[in-house]
């Protein structure tokens, strides 16, 4: 009678194709794990390699907080509801900065949190080279910048003069410009005449509104003793001769303000430029010397 071989039949066979792959996978495991418990400096690494982790993966959650930011402003305002109203806004709308700037720090914290944690190196050399690219444009930019000083003083002039004639057509617009006179001490682009292009505030004869020839309530000089913000402490200020309009209100402009403010914070504000490529750097170098952990663990299988 003719015996048949223990793996001579398909299910053996399969079997043992089975028992052949747990035993390799078991083989890798023993590699990894028995590095950070043989090794002297074992857990120092583990803790080394979940930093990595980590750093690569925070860009994900800032992402997602700043497009969940974002959403919800348009949601509030009806823009979800109805797409189309993107478009109405004659001005900038901050919301955008939200959403682009989340979706940009998404793109990179995917790629870098499920590059580390599937130890896929095409998504973490991704992030390492997008990271860079970021880094590129903003060193470019400010090059650029200080290069083009007067352009840019002209295009910044024009951008807040484009949203003064659109001050009432967005609240969060509105907050912006509000906040940035407050904070600057400043009304308008170059002074208090440039809410002359806006339709509620100019001085025509056809103006009927009751806020003709007057400027927002965040152009108003502050009474430390007042607690409560009087809304219409600009009405007619700009009829008034311009000595009695510094009494009342902030006759320098915006642009003139920044740059006297920029002045006076250079350092501080070039510290947090460079603290930010830091950051950057890091991040790209952190990358980086993850792919090649990774390469070096599959070579040595």
């Amino acid at each position: 009678m003719r015996v048949r071989g223990l793996h001579s039949g398909p299910v053996e066979k399969e079997r043992t194709q089975q028992a052949g792959h747990w035993q390799l996978y078991f083989t890798q495991q023993r590699c990894c794990l028995g590095d950070f418990q043989t090794a002297p400096w074992g857990p120092q690494l583990f803790v080394i390699k979940a930093t990595k982790k980590q750093a690569t993966s925070t860009p994900l959650f800032l992402g997602i907080a700043f497009l969940g930011i974002g959403l919800w402003a348009w949601n509030e305002k009806g823009v979800l509801s109805n797409i189309s109203s993107i478009t109405d806004l004659g001005g900038f709308d901050p919301v955008w900065l939200f959403l682009v700037v989340g979706g940009v720090m998404f793109i990179l914290g995917f790629a870098g949190c499920i590059g580390a944690l599937r130890e896929n190196t095409f998504l973490l050399k991704f992030f390492s080279v997008f990271l860079g690219i970021i880094f590129f444009l903003e060193l470019t930019a400010g090059v650029l910048a200080f290069v083009f000083k007067d352009w840019i003083k002209d295009q910044l002039y024009f951008f807040i003069n484009n949203n003064i004639r659109a001050y009432r057509d967005d609240i969060d617009l509105q907050n912006l410009i509000d906040f940035t006179q407050e904070y600057w001490q400043c009304c308008g682009a170059f002074g208090a005449d440039d809410w002359n292009l806006n339709i509620y505030f100019n001085c025509t004869d056809s103006n009927a509104s009751r806020e003709r020839c007057g400027v927002p309530f965040s152009c108003c000089t502050k009474d430390p003793a007042e607690d409560v913000i009087n809304t219409q402490c600009g009405y007619d200020a700009r009829q008034k001769p311009e000595v009695d309009q510094q009494i009342v209100i902030y006759t320098k402009g915006c642009v003139p303000q920044f740059e006297k403010w920029l002045q006076d914070n250079l350092t501080i504000v070039a510290g947090i430029f460079i603290g930010i490529a830091l950051l950057q750097i890091f991040g790209i170098c952190l990358a980086q010397n993850l792919v090649s952990d990774i390469e070096a663990v599959r070579a040595s299988w």
